[in-house]
């Protein structure tokens, strides 16, 4: 029921003075009075209730930035990047100290029709996800595929510190080879070092390891390094996510991009990175920027596989399926036989020049030979 409008009406009906109805009621005589006024000047429709919202509130913070909000996201959303409330605030706050906050900004896209809600999605404390304490302590790298100019057909190797979300690479070309995964991962490290291990999935140009049963150009130059070479499980994708989610993110980015040959290719991916590195907050990161979580903690480093014993080196491998380990010197692979028996051991090389002897772990001997610098496979005498 309408109080109001019952108690106006009761008075003009019975004459009983407002005061009295007020305090029998327990409502406010000012507020009866007001009612009655209105309905002297409006009639029956003066007693209808109103909004008590004001006309115009001249401290809303959200007015005095709504047509900024609109072009920063008009502007994000053109060149393909995350246009979204956080991001928009986080452009904001470059610019002002005190900016509207994120769900206010959030509120502003939604009222101009920018915002399309998404059917629920999985809770995101469902999901279990790991990720390397330090800097460098471990990269993601995989190859995708990018469509421009009317149909050319391209590959882009990514490469993202798993720690902080920074991409350390990322190179286009005709056809990714494993050449291409080692020459890139040098010369990403001349500026940020290498990494104590690097994550990928099964694909041939990491790994030749569970097709060929030894080990491919990649594995043997992270060896080398001293880096671990880890590997996703087959068919999940999960593993590799952080370098997954970040080719969609480039693919939207180069989606909005006019580009019609490989060098605009190139420097748009360039331009990507900066951008991503230097100027976007990133979610997964507490909405601070890669840049910024990469330099914030000291950076981990490999391990080194060869060591130096007295005048020879230490170098360590496990015997394959075929019974061989591998050796690069000079550039070139040699395949040394130990025996189909040490299959799995994990065995030491005391490299002297051309000089190899190797040994179990336990200490056993296996095996003592001069390498044949011209031949590919040394095999057992």
């Amino acid at each position: 029921m309408d109080m109001g409008r019952f108690l106006i009406e009761t008075h003009l009906r019975t004459g009983r003075p407002i005061k009295d109805l007020a305090a029998a009621h327990d409502v406010s005589a000012s507020w009866l009075f007001k009612l009655l006024r209105r309905y002297r000047l409006e009639g029956p429709e003066g007693l209808a209730p109103r909004s008590r919202r004001p006309h115009r509130s001249p401290t809303r913070i959200a007015d005095v930035y709504e047509d900024e909000i609109v072009a920063v996201h008009k502007a994000l959303a053109d060149d393909g990047l995350d246009a979204g409330a956080a991001t928009i605030h986080y452009h904001l706050a470059q610019r002002y100290g005190a900016p509207p906050s994120a769900s206010t900004i959030f509120r502003v896209l939604k009222a101009r029709g920018f915002v399309a809600l998404s059917p629920k999605k999985r809770p995101k404390s469902s999901f279990k996800t790991f990720v390397a304490d330090l800097p460098n302590e471990t990269w993601q790298a995989d190859m995708t595929h990018v469509e421009f100019g009317g149909g050319q057909l391209y590959e882009v190797l990514n490469m993202i510190d798993d720690h902080s979300r920074l991409c350390v690479a990322s190179r286009a070309m005709k056809v990714v080879k494993a050449n291409d995964v080692v020459r890139v991962l040098h010369k990403a490290a001349e500026t940020r070092g290498y990494p104590a291990s690097f994550l990928t999935d099964n694909g041939l140009i990491f790994t030749t390891g569970r097709h060929h049963h030894v080990a491919g150009v990649t594995e043997q130059e992270l060896f080398a390094l001293g880096i671990e070479a880890k590997h996703s499980r087959p068919y999940h994708p999960q593993t590799c996510g952080k370098v997954e989610r970040f080719h969609q993110t480039m693919k939207k980015f180069l989606a909005m991009q006019d580009i019609e040959s490989p060098k605009q290719l190139q420097r748009q991916l360039d331009r990507f990175v900066e951008y991503y590195n230097e100027v976007r907050p990133h979610r997964g990161i507490g909405r601070k920027t890669p840049a910024w979580v990469y330099h914030a903690r000291e950076k981990a480093v490999p391990s080194p596989s060869f060591v130096k014993v007295g005048e020879r080196r230490l170098r360590f491998d496990r015997v394959d399926r075929a019974g061989r380990i591998t050796l690069r010197h000079r550039g070139r692979l040699h395949h040394i036989g130990i025996g189909n028996a040490y299959s799995g051991w994990r065995v030491a090389m005391l490299i002297d020049g051309l000089d190899i002897e190797i040994v179990g772990f336990d200490g056993s001997p296996l095996r003592r030979l001069t390498l044949d610098p011209t031949k590919d496979y040394q095999r057992i005498p």
